[in-house]
Order: structure tokens, then sequence, then C-alpha cells
């Protein structure tokens, strides 16, 4: 393995690792399966959830705001079920994750509102290959500010050119070099492999 100056490999979640928590196509197969007004639940939904990815409100006031808001024929429970649900993983990538684990420093950097991310990181056992998670709910700052890659490089205790990012969205890639960092964007687990092993990150 040739030398590497990556000391720090931080990955996101959705898109990378799982899929998409609560991003567009997720919302719209539960607003569906709950029979919500798409345009009504789309329009609250884009004003509150900002505060929601960063941790400054509850899921439960999420939801009061944008599905509870007016009576309906189910319960928080049942509308949570199916939030959650909306979560698989990708297999190929958590399995590269698991080779990596033990032989460098992994975190997670990502966007997500804090009760989906505990949810995830319990549900996909997260907690054993990565050793803290940046997301923007305890941070809160969300990528693509670069202040987020900055915060999360000061805690990691590495330079920015000791450390990767992989992330599926380019503009998010983008922000990462922006401070430094070495960036891949995720097409899928194979070319990760190889864009990783060019760096120096192999098993």
């Amino acid at each position: 393995m040739t030398f590497s100056p990556v000391r720090a490999v931080f990955w996101d979640l959705g898109g990378v690792l799982l899929s998409n928590g609560w991003d567009r196509d997720q919302r719209r197969a539960v607003v569906t399966q709950f029979g919500l007004d798409a345009d009504d639940f789309q329009e609250r939904h884009k004003l509150i959830v900002p505060e929601l990815e960063m941790g400054r409100l509850s899921l439960d006031d999420y939801l009061t705001q944008t599905v509870f808001c007016r009576p309906v024929p189910f319960g928080r429970d049942a509308f949570v079920a199916a939030m959650e649900a909306q979560s698989t993983p990708d297999p190929e990538a958590l399995a590269l994750l698991s080779e990596l684990a033990g032989r460098h420093r992994m975190y997670a950097l990502n966007n997500e509102s804090r009760e989906l991310n505990a949810y995830r990181r319990r549900t996909f056992r997260l907690d054993g290959p990565l050793l803290a998670f940046f997301s923007s709910c305890y941070l809160g700052v969300a990528k693509p500010n670069p202040a987020i890659f900055r915060l999360a490089l000061d805690m990691a205790g590495v330079q920015p050119h000791e450390a990767v990012m992989i992330d599926d969205r380019l503009q998010n890639a983008e922000a990462a070099r922006s401070v430094g960092m070495h960036a891949v964007q995720f097409t899928g687990a194979a070319a990760l492999r190889v864009s990783l092993a060019e760096l120096g990150v192999e098993p």
C-alpha cells in the first residue's frame, strides 16, 4: 500500500451508506401512503425543515406543523414508523465500511434530524465502525456550508489535507474541497473502493 496522507475518512449517510432518510422520494412515498395533501405538506416542510435538521426543532414539533396541524385518521407512531421504514442499507457500501473499520479513523458527516439520525445509527449498527457523528443536528450547521467541514476537522483533530469526504451530492463534495479536504462523489461502492485506494485508504 502506498503512503497515504489521509488520517480520517468522513462518510455521508443518506445516498452513501444508506438510502436517504427523509428526502424528496421518501417524503413522497409516505405522503402518498397516508393520503396527505402533497402540496400543502411540501410548503409546510420547506419552511421548517432547516430547523429540524440543525437540531433546533424536535421531530414531534415538526410533525405538529406539517402533518398533525389538522385532524387525521392515524397517529404519530404510525407516521413515524412509516418514515423510519424508508431507510434501507447499501450492503456493498456498508461492507466496505466494515473492511476499513479498525484500520482507518472514520466518522459520519451528514445532514439529518436528531431522531432519525439516532434511529439509523441504532438500526444499521453504525456506532461500531464510525467513531463519532458530526451531524447537522448536533453541530447546528449543515452541508454544504463550509463551516460544518471545518468544525468536523477541528473535532477530529486533523488537517484538511489529511481527510477525505465521501458524499453523493456534488455540491457537498465541492464544499469539502473548498476547505482543502479530499472529496469523492459517491456513485457506487466499487468506484468508491478504487477512489479510496488511489488515496491510500485500503483495507
